[in-house]
């Protein structure tokens, strides 16, 4: 255990988030979809709400934490397209419907069947939902799987982070929970309540959930789209 044990003291001296790797993926499958109005909920300090601004009309920031959800309004202050309201899921505009939402590293905090129906019907016709989930590993085949991350992330720490870290920074100091969902049973969710749903295992125990509501977007710029 000694190795495992240098190695995540390591990590702790390096720190980086693998949530902010998968920002720019996120905002290219949103930009993809031509949404205008997205919702990214437990957005933090705002990182890929920034990435979402520069592809979308308005983004709607929600960050159930009131010190970080502070410091996101903050950041977005000059912003009249950016809203950041401190609340969690639950607390959104229940009648709105938006063309995109994004979820990175939240589902796993929340009820897993009831907030993927409630997603769904958070959509607009043609809307897209976006989402960096962790999962619990079960099994050899998700411990051979984690193998590279396990094997790159001190590597990837270092190029990103190369000086010692006293502490994470403010963006990687949200409360974190354990995932008690099997990467099957996020699979057995999704096909129940989200039809069409393409879900694919990533690197640095993630996986990546894509749904498209039935229908079309009613956004005119088109052009927005990108492959």
């Amino acid at each position: 255990m000694a190795p495992l044990s240098h190695l995540h003291r390591f990590n702790q001296r390096h720190p980086w988030s693998h949530n902010d790797h998968y920002g720019p993926w996120a905002a290219d499958q949103v930009a993809a979809s031509g949404a205008r109005d997205v919702l990214d909920v437990g957005c933090g300090t705002g990182n890929l709400a920034a990435l979402l601004r520069r592809r979308a009309a308005t983004v709607t920031g929600l960050e159930p934490d009131p010190e970080t959800a502070r410091a996101a309004a903050a950041r977005f202050a000059d912003d009249p397209a950016v809203t950041i309201v401190p609340t969690t899921f639950a607390g959104r505009a229940r009648e709105r419907r938006w063309d995109a939402i994004t979820f990175v590293a939240v589902l796993h905090h929340l009820p897993l069947v009831p907030t993927l129906r409630e997603l769904r019907g958070s959509l607009a016709p043609g809307g897209r939902l976006v989402v960096v989930g962790c999962y619990r590993e079960a099994g050899p085949a998700d411990r051979l799987a984690s193998l590279p991350a396990a094997l790159a992330n001190p590597v990837v720490g270092l190029a990103k982070h190369p000086a010692r870290a006293a502490a994470p920074p403010s963006h990687m100091t949200a409360p974190t929970a354990e995932p008690q969902e099997t990467l099957r049973v996020i699979r057995a969710a999704a096909a129940q309540e989200l039809p069409g749903a393409r879900i694919r295992r990533r690197l640095f125990w993630r996986y990546t959930l894509v749904y498209d509501a039935p229908g079309r977007l009613s956004a005119p710029d088109q052009h927005s789209r990108c492959g």
